[in-house]
């Protein structure tokens, strides 16, 4: 088996610190893989243990950015670490932050659907709990933004990530 100019052998599957496969390609801000040597943007930590108020600020901080997929993985870390009952919450949050950067990609079926299942969700999940504003987010706004996107999409609205980011918290 042969190697490549980056030292991976051939075929290989990249694999993290633990030995889990894991694409070590570099991404760009929407999280798609560049070329090994490509410069891309840093990668979110995987499986840190954030306050809800310490990933609702780097989720939007994220979000401003134009990196709503880096949005995504904090997100997944608090579905993960958290509470059970908040599962479907953050779940939900980080179906928003994918539909957003599919919605940006270009790809109008995955950013509308997911967008609306995101709104969904956390609909859902507010309903179930009577919380509309946990950690200060506003939920019923949140759902309101993200089926007015699904809709610009399915129009064929290009979509700029920054520029349609959500406020969290309201705006």
């Amino acid at each position: 088996m042969g190697s490549t100019p980056e030292g991976r052998q051939t075929g290989a599957r990249d694999r993290d610190s633990e030995g889990r496969a894991r694409n070590a390609r570099p991404r760009d801000g929407l999280g798609r893989p560049l070329p090994y040597d490509a410069q891309g943007v840093a990668r979110q930590p995987e499986g840190l243990v954030r306050t809800p108020g310490e990933t609702v600020d780097e989720a939007q901080a994220l979000l401003d950015a134009g990196k709503p997929f880096h949005a995504h993985e904090v997100f997944e870390d608090a579905w993960k670490s958290g509470p059970d009952e908040e599962r479907a919450l953050w779940r939900g949050l980080a179906q928003l932050a994918v539909g957003l950067t599919h919605a940006a990609r270009g790809n109008t079926t995955g950013g509308a659907r997911l967008l609306r299942r995101g709104a969904g969700a956390i609909e859902e999940w507010a309903a179930r709990t009577g919380r509309k504003r946990p950690y200060d987010l506003d939920l019923p706004g949140l759902a309101q933004w993200a089926r007015a996107l699904a809709g610009d999409v399915e129009r064929g609205t290009v979509v700029e990530a920054a520029a349609r980011a959500p406020g969290l918290r309201g705006a």
